[in-house]
């Protein structure tokens, strides 16, 4: 069974362990200090509301803002959003139906903001020209059939000033050159095990060809990968 289907019927079954892991988040966790993740579940999912904190922190939401979360999972970071923020209004979309529904179920606005959770595709947004202050994609971008697609899609429903914020597996060469060579075959295991689209990675200098092509000015760039590090060693 493909592992985000073999979730929702964890939860189905009561699983309290894989509800406190994923039941909110669908991504990785971020510890500002590493050395202090303790291996537990609950850890993780302190550490996973972290991340999602971060993001939003680097994209500088503030009260009053529209925000759309592209490949929302679960919702986890539109109710961080919706907790910590009002008058907002808060969108999620997803291509999963299962993540949508439970996202559907699990989040809830509270006074003075507005939620809502759609099934679109993040290369075909459904959203008029100048809709959004700032498109987050948290760990999901790698699942999107054209990066060059989602960026210019995002380009045309900011307004002006808004801003693109992307949490993402960017490989170094040496990996990228590998990866590169074994893609095909590691893209039908991918789809096996996950049940999604192929990953697709990206280098940081072609992301800043893209941004530039885009109409996008990159604003800042920031390495997380030792504050990740006990996750992928207690894994």
């Amino acid at each position: 069974m493909p592992y985000f289907d073999s979730l929702t019927q964890k939860f189905s079954e009561g699983d309290a362990d894989a509800l406190l892991a994923f039941g909110r988040h669908l991504h990785w966790g971020y510890w500002s200090d590493p050395t202090k993740a303790d291996g537990s579940i609950a850890d993780f999912a302190i550490a996973a509301e972290n991340l999602s904190r971060l993001i939003t922190d680097v994209a500088q939401i503030q009260h009053g803002l529209s925000i759309l979360d592209v490949g929302c999972g679960f919702g986890g970071t539109i109710a961080s959003l919706n907790e910590r923020f009002f008058n907002m209004n808060l969108v999620g979309i997803n291509i999963n139906n299962e993540q949508l529904l439970r996202a559907e179920r699990t989040v809830h606005a509270l006074p003075n903001n507005h939620i809502n959770f759609l099934k679109a595709d993040a290369c075909q947004l459904p959203f008029p020209d100048d809709s959004f202050d700032v498109v987050l994609a948290v760990e999901s971008i790698f699942a999107f059939s054209s990066r060059e697609h989602f960026f210019r899609e995002a380009r045309r429903i900011l307004h002006l000033g808004g801003r693109l914020t992307i949490c993402d597996f960017i490989p170094i060469q040496a990996f990228y050159r590998t990866w590169k060579l074994i893609e095909k075959a590691t893209k039908t295991l991918v789809v096996r095990t996950y049940g999604s689209r192929p990953v697709n990675f990206c280098p940081l200098i072609e992301y800043k060809q893209l941004a530039k092509a885009t109409g996008f000015k990159l604003v800042k760039t920031e390495n997380i990968t030792r504050n990740t590090a006990r996750l992928r060693e207690n894994r």
